[in-house]
């Protein structure tokens, strides 16, 4: 359906003349829908099984090796030579493209890990022999979820709080601004490296402390956009009619503020990957285990005779922070008044 505001088209416009900002969201798109289907890009386990004229989803269900004439009651390992010339004898296994998962071992290596790059692993194995770009479409996926998630969460808090502390101003801007004074000096990596010694640090435990400072990011712009438009006349109106507090707010204020707001988003976004990053990097991050491209860096750190990890893992996170920091330009170029014609 067409744009019929008049607006949204004047910004749809400008933000399609940065041609770096639009390709790269599509590039961003696209790469980001490819890993949220990373299962079926980069699996242990084939996307379809045919064996005796019936099918099977082992991307889905769970198959014990005794369905298709095996021995045992536990799950079947497809790679395993045996299962396959089981399945392979009356039937026929459909593989993704890379036949390994972020936590797949490569038992064949003819090297020791970490393994350079080969036809069997592109790009190359870790030092436990797990494969790099598996973990990569992986640790893709965990790094823009968190940030997109970390993101959301704190914009939401530090605009209702920015909104609260302009509209009203006096004693509760007063008292708010020497709140977040003293809350954003509190040591975010010491009270992390404390958490992670009685508990062991996970994805959503990592986004709930991070949410309990990153939310302050956006409450000066808000606040700012507030304390400048709550004396606008439009606003006198609203209060002189007797509209309610929450309507003018959210309904009237927020839409003029939420332009600076907008323009920032991508760049949050970068900080909360870069921040997720740098927590794996230093080992107080995501569970051992799990694809990190911080974990990767780390790797690559320790293993200087190794250098597709490093690489790899650099690769990835530039271009990933490259293509935010482009479609931000864009977003901004959208909400300038200046670019519209």
């Amino acid at each position: 359906m067409p744009m019929r505001n008049p607006v949204l088209q004047r910004q749809w416009r400008a933000f399609r003349r940065n041609r770096r900002g639009y390709w790269s969201m599509w590039v961003f798109a696209v790469l980001f829908v490819l890993s949220l289907g990373a299962e079926f890009v980069a699996n242990d386990k084939p996307l379809l099984v045919s064996y005796q004229n019936e099918l099977y989803l082992p991307v889905f269900n769970t198959y014990p090796e005794t369905v298709f004439g095996g021995l045992f009651e536990t799950e079947a390992n497809y790679r395993d030579p045996y299962v396959r010339d089981l399945i392979n004898a009356d039937g026929w296994m459909l593989w993704p493209p890379i036949r390994y998962s972020y936590n797949t071992i490569n038992y064949d290596l003819q090297v020791p890990a970490p393994a350079p790059p080969s036809a069997e692993n592109w790009l190359g194995t870790d030092d436990q022999g797990r494969d790099v770009l598996a973990r990569l479409i992986y640790g893709f996926r965990t790094s823009i979820l968190f940030g997109l998630m970390l993101t959301i969460g704190s914009s939401l808090v530090g605009v209702v709080v920015g909104a609260l502390q302009g509209y009203y101003g006096g004693w509760l801007d007063l008292a708010g601004q020497r709140f977040m004074e003293v809350w954003s000096s509190m040591p975010i990596l010491y009270l992390i490296i404390v958490l992670s010694s009685f508990m062991v640090p996970g994805f959503w435990s990592l986004l709930l402390v991070m949410l309990l400072f990153s939310w302050m990011t956006l409450v000066d712009l808000v606040r700012a956009e507030f304390l400048r438009g709550r004396n606008l006349d439009y606003v006198r109106a609203a209060q002189a009619l007797g509209v309610r507090t929450p309507v003018i707010l959210f309904r009237h204020m927020l839409p003029n503020a939420m332009v600076a707001t907008l323009t920032f988003l991508p760049f949050v976004l970068n900080a909360s990957v870069v921040l997720l990053t740098s927590l794996d990097f230093i080992g107080f991050g995501l569970p051992p285990g799990d694809p990190s491209l911080g974990e990767l860096l780390g790797q690559g750190k320790a293993n200087l005779q190794a250098p597709w990890l490093g690489l790899s893992a650099f690769a990835t996170l530039a271009l990933m922070l490259s293509l935010l920091v482009f479609i931000g330009e864009a977003i901004r170029d959208a909400f300038d008044p200046r670019k519209y014609q």
